[in-house]
């Protein structure tokens, strides 16, 4: 019996070390094959799950579908923003961009937090006037609240900051266009302050002369202005 009990301790033994070696093999092989000749790992997409098995941060190009992420189902679309927006709302939505080549991070209920990308998506509440290299930094339900970005227009370049109120609205912009407009415009809407420097003619100002200097608006009028590159 002590000599047959020998034998079997050996055979598990080996048994054990054949098996540790197989499964080497198996993960150099599996590692091999998602490897190119150059050492570098070459995927279309990869997704990232928590400890519970929710998907929470997507990469690739574009990034990988994901069942939790909220903008890509129209059934929760319509069920958790929806309610906020006229009835037209979800017809729009149909024409809203949700891919982007980058990374994306959702959070636990599925909305997207933050996006670095080329392009970003679009917001939830409308298209982008053009596509938009950059970052993006959404609240708890999936809202725009500040983004950085590089925009062509037109044949030339636009990059702003933005800073979002809780009014799904712009509050704070800092915009540098090639076409001349440089400045910060604080103020929501039709009533804000513009403070900066525009080419004669730009939309920006309304105005037919060239501006340099603050303006301020309410109700969409000009209620005060001092432009230096008139001199007054």
């Amino acid at each position: 019996m002590s000599t047959s009990d020998e034998r079997s301790t050996r055979t598990i033994r080996w048994l054990q070390v054949y098996s540790a070696l197989m499964t080497i093999a198996l993960v150099v092989l599996f590692v091999r094959s998602g490897t190119a000749t150059d050492g570098v790992i070459r995927a279309r997409g990869l997704i990232i799950e928590d400890a519970a098995g929710r998907e929470r941060i997507l990469i690739g190009a574009p990034v990988p579908e994901a069942a939790n992420r909220v903008r890509t189902d129209e059934a929760r679309v319509r069920e958790v923003w929806g309610p906020r927006f006229p009835d037209a709302y979800m017809d729009y939505y149909q024409d809203y961009s949700h891919e982007t080549t980058g990374l994306l991070i959702l959070s636990e209920d599925g909305f997207d937090r933050l996006v670095v990308g080329d392009p970003v998506p679009d917001p939830n509440i409308g298209r982008r006037i053009a596509p938009s290299t950059g970052m993006v930094i959404n609240d708890h339900e999936g809202f725009e609240r500040t983004g950085y970005g590089l925009k062509p227009i037109e044949g030339r370049y636009r990059v702003s900051l933005g800073l979002d109120t809780d009014r799904i609205e712009e509050g704070l912009l800092l915009t540098l266009d090639d076409d001349g407009l440089h400045g910060v415009t604080v103020g929501t809407g039709a009533n804000g302050i513009f403070l900066g420097s525009a080419p004669a003619g730009h939309g920006w100002t309304g105005l037919a002369e060239e501006f340099q200097g603050p303006l301020v608006r309410r109700d969409g009028e000009i209620v005060h202005k001092v432009n230096l590159a008139a001199g007054n």
